[in-house]
């Protein structure tokens, strides 16, 4: 708890300075400092050390100041971008959908070529009895559960929506307790591989990365169960950039985006395989599920 507070506290003095950083910089006619964020879906230590990267190159490309700010969760990322605070960022489904609601104009332009079709797996402790099937396993019944972020798509959103799908109930009433939210999809998969919790939902990149780099044990945290694909993930940049920079400035850093090649860079978003334009229409799903189930308010 008192890590999250500090890195608040943090990201609140960073917004401060870079929205007195830029009203001087356009004041000794120098272009103002570009400004992203992401959401914070894995330990916010290791985003920092990923995008500071991804700043450099754009700054490069752009021909302008870039930099990154950490912030402390998924609302406050929306919240930072609602602001101006900063005008670009790497959102969930939900969150970007949250972010481009509250700010005419705004506009995905770029996302993984596998976040067209994502998905969420359900995985359970290896001890659980709980097969692996094309069915929602309707067996994870009274288990303790985890999901990740409460405003994250693949890690809240999407599972809640297949649980009320497939059992008719709501997540407490079919689990018998209170949501739990671990808070990213790493941690989630940590708590699930140490018995924590008996079961989880989380993103399927982020288990298949952690396999691969042998960070998770596939038969201690196992999956039992992947959702129907969705939109996820995406790049959203803020209609002020054309007022700071000139018209067209949108479209200059998705082409930024889109021609970013370097493997380090791109796993900053875990998208080794390479980014692909976006538009609002994309997400459109996320937007009217978003919107039945009240995360639009």
């Amino acid at each position: 708890m008192l890590r999250l507070r500090t890195l608040g506290l943090v990201a609140l003095s960073l917004v401060l300075g870079s929205c007195m950083l830029a009203c001087s910089q356009k004041e000794s006619g120098e272009s103002p400092t570009l400004y992203f964020t992401a959401i914070p879906d894995h330990d916010s230590t290791e985003l920092e050390a990923k995008f500071q990267p991804v700043a450099e190159y754009l700054s490069e490309q752009l021909g302008i100041p870039v930099a990154y700010l950490p912030t402390a969760d998924y609302s406050a990322s929306v919240e930072m971008f609602r602001n101006g605070d900063v005008q670009l960022a790497w959102f969930g489904g939900l969150s970007g959908v949250q972010a481009r609601s509250t700010v005419d104009g705004s506009r995905a332009i770029a996302q993984g070529k596998l976040d067209p079709k994502f998905r969420s797996y359900f995985v359970v402790h290896g001890t659980e009895k709980v097969e692996k099937s094309e069915d929602f396993p309707l067996a994870l019944k009274g288990m303790s559960f985890t999901f990740g972020s409460p405003k994250s798509t693949s890690g809240r959103l999407m599972p809640e929506y297949y649980i009320v799908q497939n059992t008719g109930m709501s997540p407490q009433e079919f689990f018998g307790r209170e949501n739990h939210f671990s808070g990213s999809h790493d941690k989630t998969a940590k708590l699930v591989e140490a018995g924590t919790f008996q079961a989880g939902a989380m993103n399927f990149k982020t288990y298949d990365r952690m396999v691969a780099e042998g960070t998770l044990n596939p038969s201690k945290c196992k999956v039992v169960w992947q959702t129907p694909t969705y939109p996820d993930y995406n790049w959203t940049v803020h209609p002020v950039v054309e007022e700071w920079y000139g018209l067209g400035f949108m479209d200059k850093i998705q082409t930024s985006l889109l021609n970013m090649k370097d493997k380090q860079l791109l796993r900053a978003v875990d998208r080794e395989e390479g980014l692909v334009p976006a538009s609002n229409a994309d997400f459109e799903p996320i937007a009217q599920l978003a919107a039945e189930l009240g995360f639009l308010n």
